[in-house]
């Protein structure tokens, strides 16, 4: 499948009191057109700066990010506003994210207001057209955001960033502020759209199994890195990494007295603004050896479409890595050349 988007050694650091943080610490990755690629990771590992930065919500601090061949990171203010139109962002946040003071029609018209798209009955016939693809009452027209509950405040969000017919939607866990049910229908509806209109998804989320319902690929992340990247169902049926195998061992199963086997991991999570000089897992990884203390592990593809960064793999597999797929090389913090994993 041909890529919509390539990103390369994407990195972002804020500066704090204390130091650089290392929000996301040297990625790469793609996204193929029409599929939904799943960023899974607990609160904190550099999720949604990922895809922020991605559509320089937030300015990256180094790295490519690639659009249809083209570096938007390169884009000056005019040629980013108009990339801007096939790149959108759903936020995690309903009521946060849409103007309190802008009635559903005017929030929806916005993006129509910027590029002074539309005549007024143009315009008032395309939002009626969007309401009624994201599954809103036209009577709804003139409310208000407070007036509306937390699913149809979201439907408000995916209507607005479909108005520009987007090709590449960023979804920052658009369904972690409902209800379990209207998750469903909000999950659904994104499907759907996808489907209809040829979508493609960045789908981002700490919930495994909403991850699982909608992902094509899935790329697990811990500490600003990606450490193990493959399809939907090999991430489910054969995780490889420690913390990715941690992770899914707290999804419960639903039937009566059956339980999964708990991986409890020791330890805290390393300050970001710290990071470990070698593999950013190993002060909770239950199988830690020495040299994962010394340097980072490579990237190594352990099989077809697996792509997965730790020593307990590497030294079992032929180190087929990245590069071999048509990948690019990278350096570490401590300039050591390392294979950075395709998706």
């Amino acid at each position: 499948m041909e890529n919509l988007l390539e990103v390369r050694n994407l990195t972002k650091t804020f500066q704090t009191k204390k130091g650089l943080l290392h929000a996301v610490n040297d990625i790469t990755f793609d996204v193929r057109k029409g599929e939904t690629l799943g960023i899974v990771g607990e609160s904190g590992c550099g999720k949604s700066t990922t895809g922020r930065a991605v559509l320089r919500l937030v300015e990256p601090t180094a790295g490519e990010v690639q659009f249809e061949g083209r570096d938007i990171l390169a884009y000056n203010a005019r040629a980013m506003r108009e990339a801007r139109k096939d790149m959108q962002i759903i936020f995690q946040d309903p009521f946060a994210s849409l103007n309190p003071r802008l009635s559903i029609s005017q929030i929806i018209a916005e993006p129509f207001d910027v590029y002074r798209m539309y005549d007024a009955k143009e315009r008032a016939n395309r939002v009626l057209e969007l309401m009624r693809t994201v599954g809103l009452s036209h009577k709804l027209v003139n409310a208000f955001p407070h007036e509306l509950d937390g699913g149809r405040r979201q439907r408000v969000g995916v209507a607005r960033a479909l108005a520009l017919n987007p090709k590449f939607i960023v979804c920052d866990e658009p369904v972690s502020a409902l209800d379990v049910s209207i998750q469903a229908q909000i999950l659904n509806l994104i499907q759907d759209l996808q489907q209809k209109l040829n979508l493609t998804y960045m789908f981002i989320s700490h919930d495994l199994s909403v991850v699982k319902h909608i992902s094509d690929r899935v790329a697990v992340m811990y500490l600003g890195k990606i450490v193990e990247l493959t399809t939907s169902r090999k991430i489910f049926t054969n995780p490889l990494h420690p913390y990715t195998q941690a992770l899914l061992s707290a999804i419960p199963i639903p039937k009566v007295g059956k339980k999964r086997k708990r991986i409890i991991l020791s330890g805290d999570v390393p300050s970001p603004i710290n990071p470990p000089k070698g593999c950013i897992f190993s002060g909770r990884c239950p199988f830690v050896m020495p040299k994962c203390k010394e340097a980072p592990p490579p990237v190594i593809e352990a099989e077809p479409e697996h792509f997965v960064s730790c020593y307990l793999i590497s030294d079992k597999v032929a180190p087929k890595t990245a590069a071999s797929t048509d990948s690019t090389h990278s350096s570490d913090s401590n300039g050591t050349s390392q294979n950075s994993a395709t998706a």
